[in-house]
């Protein structure tokens, strides 16, 4: 499977700045990165120049597919890949990004969800948003006033829904589909939003093949999105097609 186009190389180059700073990083031992080191690292992987492992792409012990990207060594040939270059690529591909997985331990995993937010917000990572908190349980109560609509492109673009939409397809997800609501919108500042899927415990064999399912959503989704499941039919005019 080849990754990016040999032809384009010259124009397709990193940053050599962002490199030297990533090779200098990857000196660091994993006991002495702190947050410093990680705000770093985020802040100029995407645009470093890389080089494509073999093999390029491997199923990694989580179940999910990820691109294998090395760090350079100086002097050593190379044909340089960048994040931030090939980003449209891979999310048309449905990948995450493994960093020197073929070492003992890989110096990082992003998920799809993380280059996901990489291409809406420019970060791997959103800390502030008007998500819910994903760790809090999710679930709408029964006397509860909340707005339903559907995800902006902004918030939920085409690829992402594509991969979504194949994903619960294969997993015998005949018709699903999505809504997004709106919590305490009469308060700026204890308003908040979610994603809510069609899709329901009771639908699967058993419960640990809707964990697996929920979990293979939260890998495509960036980590500070909020989702859950409910029963299509205790939404009124609520759900579209995905």
């Amino acid at each position: 499977m080849s990754i990016s186009n040999n032809n384009q190389q010259e124009s397709l180059l990193g940053d050599l700045e962002k490199t030297i700073t990533i090779n200098q990083l990857m000196r660091t031992p994993f006991s002495a990165r702190d947050a410093q080191w990680r705000d770093q690292f985020l802040n100029h992987i995407d645009g470093a120049n890389l080089e494509l492992g073999e093999p390029e792409v491997a199923i990694n012990k989580d179940g999910f597919p990820y691109i294998q990207l090395q760090t350079v060594t100086t002097g050593k040939s190379f044909q340089a890949f960048v994040i931030k270059n090939q980003l449209d690529i891979i999310l048309e591909q449905g990948f995450g990004i493994a960093i020197n997985a073929h070492l003992e331990r890989p110096d990082w995993i992003f998920s799809y969800g993380d280059l996901v937010n990489l291409k809406l917000n420019g970060s791997f990572y959103t800390d502030n948003s008007v998500f819910s908190n994903p760790e809090d349980y999710m679930g709408i109560d029964k006397d509860e006033e909340i707005l339903v609509g559907q995800p902006s492109e902004e918030i939920f673009p085409n690829f992402l829904r594509r991969h979504i939409r194949e994903f619960l397809h294969y997993s015998g997800v005949k018709n699903p589909k999505i809504m997004l609501i709106a919590r305490n919108y009469t308060d700026e500042e204890r308003a908040s939003q979610d994603l809510v899927f069609n899709i329901m415990p009771i639908q699967f064999p058993s419960e640990k093949d809707f964990t697996t399912i929920m979990n293979t959503i939260r890998w495509f989704l960036p980590k500070h999105y909020s989702f859950f499941g409910v029963d299509e039919l205790a939404i009124e005019n609520g759900f579209q097609p995905l």
